[in-house]
């Protein structure tokens, strides 16, 4: 199992920025109400734009049992972040959580 649904580390972490056109009045699937404009640009999740970033569609205890309510339509950005990779590592060591031991692959 995912150590993701534990942790949700790198949603309290990071701004979550992306362009302006995958949010729903874009066209796209982020629900736009759940968003901010950074510029003409770009938006981002609502809560990630701060020096204490939490992520408005992050539901749960970080470091606990988190979910996100919005995940088959979350953005780019957030399907860019892997368990392991090195910014979920980032965000673990902020947040003071173990490092997920990396499984080896079945043969």
């Amino acid at each position: 199992m995912s150590q993701c649904l534990s942790c949700g580390a790198c949603c309290a972490s990071f701004r979550v920025s992306f362009y302006w056109a995958e949010a729903s009045d874009g066209g796209g699937t982020v629900p736009v109400e759940l968003t901010e404009t950074l510029d003409p640009w770009q938006s981002c999740m609502r809560g990630t734009w701060s020096d204490a970033p939490l992520c408005t569609a992050l539901e749960g205890e970080v470091g606990s049992r988190v979910s996100c309510t919005i995940y088959s339509q979350r953005p780019s950005p957030c399907h860019a972040v892997n368990e392991g990779d090195a910014q979920c590592l980032r965000a673990r060591e902020r947040w003071g959580l173990t490092i997920p031991q990396q499984q080896p692959c079945p043969a």
